[in-house]
């Protein structure tokens, strides 16, 4: 296994892996399928390809091409499939819905096999902002939970531009390194347990023996009184036999712990970043009342991130957001867009 020095060489890995995924009102809950059946009564899919950045980008859309513009970004180990319920609400309601998978997840592969695995957290931002550009999109509505808030957080802080309004689970997730080595309270390190995990050659090992199992495990984890079914598991863990899926998981890990170097083209970005740049577009800010990663306070703890106008609503849900509260979810990203 590769050593935390070497993590360019690691990141070089290749290959291909296809995925194909499987209106209703937005309070009502006619037409939207239930947590277990094989897929939404109406269709998520199929999933549409495009070359954006360095990426062909795999991502669903759903409602009018021109309708308003909301970028829906999932987290790990999680895939589109977290939306597969508030998507087709939002195109009842007229949006143009996006759903991309990240880098590594799914169907989403680079054009070019030389093309170094980066995963630094401006990268990620940087493939959205392609994927825009691709998609001839000049401003959306950005929402998300886990790598997909972080995601939205940093373009909604250097880009505001390109951002109607958001919707960001747990707040304000921009990384700062600095602060990520310092150490949390016993209780809380226990929390992230995998990400010290990921830091070992053991942990690249188990990731990649047991992809499918550390996925549930952590599902179950993140997210204790949401009962998803076995079906509702497979359907994403399917996007998790990207080849690219481990090394963008376990570099990314490392680099929030100072265990990878960062890449000198995100330099620019990733010094803006550290210095926490305050958000001012329109934002609602969602805590799930289970999430063990939910911070004390009713989201007080990242309230003065947020400059301009704002709201914040606690769920009672775990860590997955919009697939366990899917209305709540979606009537979020409406109340934003009014906001703006």
């Amino acid at each position: 296994m590769e050593q935390f020095g070497d993590r360019r060489k690691f990141l070089r890995t290749s290959g291909v892996a296809a995925l194909a995924a499987g209106a209703a009102p937005l309070i009502g809950k006619a037409g939207v399928a239930q947590a277990g059946t094989s897929s939404p009564r109406h269709g998520f899919g199929p999933v549409r390809q495009i070359d954006a950045g360095v990426l062909s980008q795999g991502y669903v859309e759903l409602g009018p091409a021109n309708g308003r513009p909301v970028i829906l970004m999932h987290g790990f180990p999680y895939d589109i499939h977290s939306y597969e319920e508030v998507a087709p609400l939002l195109a009842a309601r007229g949006y143009r819905v996006i759903g991309p998978y990240f880098r590594g997840h799914g169907s989403t592969t680079f054009k070019s096999a030389s093309t170094p695995r980066n995963v630094d957290q401006a990268a990620f931002a940087v493939d959205i902002l392609a994927l825009m550009d691709a998609l001839g999109i000049r401003r959306a509505i950005l929402a998300g939970y886990d790598w997909g808030s972080r995601t939205a957080d940093i373009i909604a802080a250097l880009w505001p531009e390109r951002v109607k309004a958001l919707v960001s689970v747990t707040g304000y997730l921009i990384t700062n390194l600095a602060f990520n080595k310092e150490p949390l309270e016993p209780a809380a390190e226990n929390d992230w347990w995998y990400q010290y995990y990921f830091t070992t050659d053991r942990g690249v090992a188990g990731l990649t023996r047991y992809t499918s199992l550390m996925g549930e495990f952590i599902w179950k984890f993140n997210s204790p009184t949401w009962k998803f079914s076995d079906a509702t598991y497979a359907r994403t863990a399917a996007a998790f036999t990207n080849t690219d899926y481990v090394p963008i998981v376990i570099g990314n890990y490392r680099w929030r712990l100072s265990l990878a170097p960062s890449e000198p083209e995100y330099a620019d970005i990733e010094a803006k970043l550290q210095d926490a740049p305050p958000i001012a577009v329109p934002t609602i800010t969602i805590d799930g009342k289970y999430d063990p990663f939910t911070p004390d306070g009713n989201g007080s703890s990242y309230r003065s991130h947020f400059t301009g106008k704002y709201r914040h609503r606690t769920f009672d849900v775990g860590h997955n957001v919009p697939q366990e509260a899917p209305r709540e979810f979606a009537q979020a990203v409406v109340d934003a867009d009014r906001m703006s």
